[in-house]
């Protein structure tokens, strides 16, 4: 499979349907792909159900997507924050719906559909709301909740460097929910900070191969 090295966050998201889920990585702003935001903010695309690890910070990124009213569900673990207020506004009028997962059941969550599995238990919220409906089950005397898997029909990541190939290197934090987002989603598109040429990246510290990227542009400071 070859990656499309595309020349504008306009190009690598184009196509993105109204109503897609859409994984989008990062740690609050630390690994979010934003320049890929901007861009589907500009492309148009609305009814999204967008899973991310929080719901927006400040008026940049997600939660500038969110303003534009284009956000139809949000699953996450952290809904709310000090800068979380755009959310909090559309959530409170009713104009977004949440679902709150545990921040370790989202990233197993997702891995979980990158790695074929069909559904898994977990003794994650077991006993509160977050299991209401669920199909629980005793497991070595310890109550565990039945999780399913969440496939992403995009994901949007962001990346240190990658080369041609599109094998991809991530920074510090910024890897985060990134490298399982990207076995995850139909179509993953990543945007680095700088593409080099192919050879000049051990290929030890490479986090995400190829073979999981669709597309990718260079862009971000």
């Amino acid at each position: 499979m070859t990656v499309q090295l595309c020349g504008s966050p306009d190009e690598a998201v184009a196509g993105i349907e109204d109503g897609s889920t859409v994984l989008v990585g990062g740690f609050g702003m630390a690994g979010m792909p934003v320049e890929l935001i901007d861009a589907l903010i500009r492309q148009g695309a609305t009814g999204l159900t967008v899973v991310s690890n929080n719901a927006g910070n400040g008026d940049t990124g997600l939660a500038a997507l969110l303003a534009k009213g284009r956000v139809r569900k949000v699953i996450c673990s952290f809904p709310r924050q000090s800068d979380s207020y755009v959310f909090d506004e559309l959530y409170r009028a009713g104009k977004v719906e949440l679902e709150v997962v545990p921040q370790g059941n989202l990233a197993e969550r997702i891995r979980a559909a990158g790695a074929g599995i069909g559904a898994f238990f977990c003794p994650t919220g077991a006993g509160t709301l977050l299991a209401e409906g669920k199909e629980v089950r005793v497991i070595d005397g310890r109550t565990h909740v039945l999780e399913y898997p969440i496939r992403g029909d995009v994901a949007l990541i962001a990346a240190h460097r990658s080369d041609r190939m599109g094998n991809l290197v991530y920074r510090k934090t910024a890897r985060n929910f990134g490298p399982v987002m990207a076995t995850a989603a139909t179509t993953v598109i990543a945007q680095v900070r700088e593409v080099v040429d192919t050879g000049r990246i051990d290929p030890e510290t490479v986090v995400t191969p190829s073979i999981y990227v669709d597309r990718m542009v260079e862009a971000g400071a």
